[in-house]
């Protein structure tokens, strides 16, 4: 096989400031270059991935794996670090389809039911204290809402101490921002992290097992138990340290992308003031809305990053083994290909078959948990302010940028 000479890495494109994200610059790529070489943010090379049937290929295909977080980018020789436990995204072939098999029935859309009333008695009692504190109907709807949400349906669904959040949190947001951390840093975050969950499954094996066989016999409730449970049993699927690695991934991907995107969405539909209108008047249709959120609010710019066990070709391009290939669902899920008029807000489009959640056996395992979320927020919110609006003009609003899952700082509304 002969190569072409192979320009120099693009940059990935920038993001403008007070923005989610570039997907409209995505659109040449997509065009011109679906697979091309880009330097990314913290020096390294990957082959972008920007066209949606392109991406959606790539999260399902066995050849190219997610590399483990604590060895990526690689470091050879003596110098290489000890490799942490694995995240449920970052495990591979009979190990993973082993987790899967027992973790995945826990988010069915059936399972989690026990959810809808808590996420919504969580949402009205924040609203009520919002408009309690707010004599003058106006208040910041991430600091009051957006912010408090996320976390307080993952510790009620997982079972994760509230209370303990000063302890994960500042970890958990560090490894978000990995792109611009050392490999110490980021190996520090993840220890700290291990260190945090495996005391805590200590803590609960303390306990004792009573109010475990009660949540079993009621099908609700702490799943880290009912994990335990199981890592216990004889012959069980899963072992202690796969407990542990359950309580690490639902804190990296559980908490700050939701909280991230539940703000990116409101602000969404604050700027589209007719289309919010309709849906108060006809909430029936939220849940289809939901997903047009998920596609229209460009998540998870180019931090994908997945690396190719074995040489392949895609769009003429030679993608060699070790390569990380990096596919963009904030493009794909514009990509015109894909997408009539993908660029347009349509709150009634289906089907959606975005890929938000990632695709394959590594699509998101809390999607079901996700939806429900951004749907009991957006319907409680509009029954209980039925006339909010954005309080200061979009264009002067302050953005949290700190990491790739940009977001409003600050919505501030008045109703």
């Amino acid at each position: 096989m002969t190569d072409t000479a192979i320009p120099a890495p693009v940059p990935v494109p920038e993001v403008t400031p007070g923005t989610a994200g570039p997907p409209c610059a995505y659109a040449r790529l997509r065009a011109e270059q679906p697979v091309v070489k880009a330097q990314l943010p913290n020096g390294e090379t990957a082959w972008l991935l920007s066209r949606y049937e392109d991406a959606r290929a790539a999260f399902a295909d066995p050849r190219l794996v997610r590399p483990l977080l604590s060895a990526w980018p690689p470091v050879e020789g003596d110098d290489a670090p000890p490799p942490c436990l694995p995240t449920f995204l970052e495990m591979t072939g009979e190990h993973h389809e082993r987790v899967r098999r027992v973790v995945l029935p826990l988010f069915g859309r059936g399972r989690l039911e026990f959810m809808r009333p808590r996420i919504r008695a969580i949402a009205q009692e924040l609203i009520d204290a919002m408009t309690a504190a707010a004599p003058d109907r106006t208040a910041d709807l991430v600091a009051a809402y957006v912010e408090p949400l996320p976390l307080r349906v993952l510790c009620e669904t997982i079972g994760l101490p509230h209370e303990d959040r000063d302890r994960y949190l500042p970890h958990t947001l560090t490894l978000l921002g990995a792109a611009g951390l050392t490999t110490d840093e980021i190996l520090a975050a993840l220890y700290a992290l291990q260190d945090y969950a495996s005391q805590l499954i200590a803590r609960k094996e303390r306990e004792g097992k009573e109010r475990e066989g009660k949540e079993q016999q009621d099908g609700e409730g702490d799943y880290i138990r009912l994990l335990l449970a199981e890592s216990r049993r004889p012959g069980g699927e899963l072992t202690r340290d796969d407990v542990v690695s359950f309580v690490v991934t639902m804190l990296m991907a559980g908490y700050k992308t939701n909280m991230q995107h539940t703000g990116n969405a409101l602000l969404t539909l604050l700027t589209h003031p007719d289309q919010l209108r309709r849906l108060r008047d006809e909430p029936s249709g939220i849940p289809t809305a939901v997903d047009e959120l998920l596609r229209h609010v460009p998540l998870m710019n180019a931090i994908n990053i997945l690396v190719a066990e074995e040489d392949l070709i895609l769009h003429g391009q030679h993608i060699r083994a070790g390569d990380a290939v990096v596919p963009v669902p904030a493009s794909a899920n514009r990509d015109p290909e894909a997408f009539t008029d993908p660029d347009r807000l349509d709150l009634t489009r289906a089907p959606n078959p975005h890929i938000a959640f990632g695709h394959g056996p590594h699509a998101c395992t809390g999607a079901h948990l996700t939806r429900m979320q951004l749907a009991t927020v957006i319907q409680v919110l509009l029954e209980e302010l039925p006339g909010i609006e954005l309080a200061e003009p979009a264009e002067s609003l302050p953005w949290d940028e700190t990491t790739p899952l940009r977001a409003p700082a600050r919505l501030p509304v008045r109703w």
